[in-house]
């Protein structure tokens, strides 16, 4: 199988803070451990909206003109060197990152800890609004015809959740509060459900996001600070928000010898309820990415126990891109993808400057 690969591509490129503009780039050639692949999908981040509108996010800057994106599927169409070429036209959900395989985290498993690590659309490293792109082999991951491209793509966030219930070690019968029901709440609910939870409470004030959080994951839901969220015992309390009392609250509901994952990108400094966490022995952990999950992922996928395709709530062309960075237009939005290989997708009156 061949595929006729074009010397130039289009990227739709984030020139300065809220501009994007349609560029044309040579197209990229793969080193020898690595793969070239044509992108299908492209799921909008948060990180990726907070990168076009402020510029930032903690210490990384972006500096010069960058590609966002990093949730992405697509099709294999060419390969290195080192590569065997039967991988040419896998469908592949793609892990968007680079360590250095040599370093103490990568040797013991924990390559997403990799100082050296390159992570798509993280300044100065470019993403996946475009065309194509390169990966190394083994971060290409084959997924099944019953995939979708739209949820091949968002095996990225859901490895987020998995990241998340891992490191939360919930098991059957566990009793879980997430706070948020937003994109990452609502897979990191559906993971947790997956893992053998039967008690998924999803704290959220927004009505129409606790309806989409019961249909896709929650169990129950709960406005913060109701009667019905102070009845929760839980055994983990998994911060999809980032906001400081979502978390501060969600930590008190928690049982002793319960465990506390922050996921949610909030405020660098937190104020700490210390005598909830020692007087019951909790556990206060955090998550960086994800290390091993897309395997995880796409059988969870495969086999319905998790739901992806009904998250997205707008697809859009390459040359929309800032319009799925911008704010949100309806009263349902949940997950946003740009599909590459289109243009006016959304809709055809988009002007790209």
């Amino acid at each position: 199988m061949s595929f006729r690969i074009a010397p130039t591509m289009w990227a739709s490129v984030m020139k300065e803070v809220g501009v994007e503009d349609l560029e044309e780039r040579p197209t990229p050639q793969p080193a020898p451990d690595e793969v070239l692949v044509k992108v299908a999908s492209v799921g909008v981040c948060g990180s990726d909206v907070h990168y076009f509108k402020h510029g930032r996010i903690a210490d990384f800057i972006v500096k010069e003109p960058i590609v966002l994106g990093h949730e992405l599927s697509g099709t294999i169409v060419a390969v290195g060197s080192d590569v065997d070429p039967g991988r040419v036209g896998q469908r592949v959900a793609v892990e968007p990152q680079r360590s250095c395989g040599v370093c103490e985290y990568c040797l013991s498993g924990r390559y997403n800890l990799c100082p050296k690590m390159e992570f798509y659309a993280t300044p100065p490293v470019d993403g996946a609004f475009c065309d194509y792109v390169t990966i190394q082999s083994k971060f290409a991951h084959v997924v099944p015809e019953t995939i979708s491209d739209d949820a091949a793509a968002l095996l990225e966030p859901l490895s987020v959740g998995i990241a998340a219930v891992q490191k939360a070690e919930i098991g059957p019968g566990a009793t879980v509060l997430i706070a948020g029901g937003g994109p990452i709440g609502i897979i990191t609910a559906q993971a947790a459900r997956a893992f053998g939870a039967t008690d998924v409470v999803i704290s959220e004030p927004n009505p129409t996001r606790q309806e989409i959080a019961l249909r896709h994951g929650a169990t129950r839901v709960v406005v913060p600070g109701s009667e019905e969220y102070l009845a929760v015992a839980a055994d983990t309390f998994i911060d999809c928000s980032g906001v400081n009392p979502a978390i501060v609250s969600g930590i008190r509901q928690v049982k002793p010898a319960g465990t506390v994952v922050l996921v949610g990108m909030g405020e660098d400094i937190l104020p700490l309820p210390v005598g909830v966490v020692t007087g019951r022995e909790l556990k206060v952990t955090g998550i960086f990415r994800y290390t091993g999950t897309w395997p995880i992922g796409i059988r969870l996928v495969a086999s319905g126990l998790v739901q992806l395709d009904a998250l997205v709530t707008g697809r859009y062309g390459l040359d929309e891109v800032a319009d799925a960075l911008g704010d949100p237009t309806g009263a349902v939005d949940l997950k946003r993808v740009v599909r590459p290989g289109e243009r006016g997708l959304h809709r055809s009156s988009v002007a790209v400057r």
